[in-house]
């Protein structure tokens, strides 16, 4: 088996090399965020969304560095690390942390990486070809604030939506904002098709900001599907026609069921060779 390889701010080592401590920021205290990317066919999509994804997370957690965290900066180093890799398909999550000194109250605000890629069978978007069985998960619900749409450390709310999840026999479950609308699903983003329209949550419903969601809106707004980020009572999915769920690494998943509701995914089949056409 060849050794697999990742990057420490600009290092290539193994990825079993000691490299933190127990000082470290993101261990003791959640104090970083991170992108999850995919790399088909050797080249990293949608980088510069990522970059300005992470360059805005970065400003609003006050780190600094961020303008290094560029559009350049990641696609030169996913691919530097797949070559050394030799991985043309697979799941990159760049990690970026305080690397300071402090309790709660940091003494600087410099920022530290870490680049990772596993390999993926896929060279193309692939949509599911058996759809998720969905629950919702409403024994925590996510705060609405200007964090909200951050993909930070700081993961407890979906590791115990994931455990939920896993206990119930399910293949996803869908959170539930403070407010007790639709946020997101445990790692992706949801949207709902109802009455011929596409429905996704508003940024300003505490949904992660994800890339592939941009995508997705961008997409169907090409394709003249009328579509609306809104905030949504969890109601309409018994209603609704359609759900899909969606991030950077798996693209578009189709939702099949919903308790006793059945769904097409007609609407997904759809958006999903326009994806692949990217």
């Amino acid at each position: 088996m060849l050794p697999v390889f990742i990057n420490f701010n600009g290092n290539i080592i193994p990825e079993d090399t000691q490299i933190l401590t127990v000082s470290n920021r993101a261990f003791k205290y959640g104090d970083g965020l991170f992108e999850s990317m995919s790399m088909l066919k050797g080249e990293l999509k949608f980088a510069e969304l990522h970059a300005n994804r992470l360059q805005k997370g970065m400003k609003a957690l006050k780190m600094d560095g961020h303008s290094e965290m560029d559009t350049y900066f990641l696609k030169e180093k996913a691919e530097e690390l797949a070559r050394r890799n030799k991985i043309k398909n697979g799941r990159l999550r760049l990690t970026v942390f305080r690397d300071a000194d402090g309790l709660y109250t940091p003494l600087e605000n410099k920022m530290a990486w870490c680049l990772e890629l596993k390999p993926n069978d896929e060279n193309q978007y692939k949509l599911n070809t058996k759809g998720l069985i969905v629950d919702i998960y409403s024994e925590l619900t996510k705060p609405n604030n200007f964090l909200s749409n951050i993909k930070t450390c700081n993961s407890l709310i979906y590791i115990m939506a994931g455990i939920y999840k896993s206990q119930n026999k399910l293949d996803e479950v869908i959170l539930l904002n403070q407010n007790g609308f639709l946020c997101e699903a445990s790692s992706s983003n949801i949207f709902v098709y109802y009455q011929k329209q596409l429905f996704t949550p508003a940024l300003s419903e505490a949904c992660v900001e994800g890339v592939m969601r941009q995508v997705v809106i961008d997409l169907a707004r090409k394709m003249n599907i009328p579509i609306t980020e809104a905030q949504i009572n969890p109601n309409i999915l018994y209603e609704a026609d359609e759900v899909f769920i969606t991030n950077a690494s798996r693209g578009i998943q189709s939702v099949m069921g919903f308790g006793i509701k059945r769904y097409f995914n007609e609407l997904s089949k759809m958006l999903n060779i326009e994806l692949n056409k990217l």
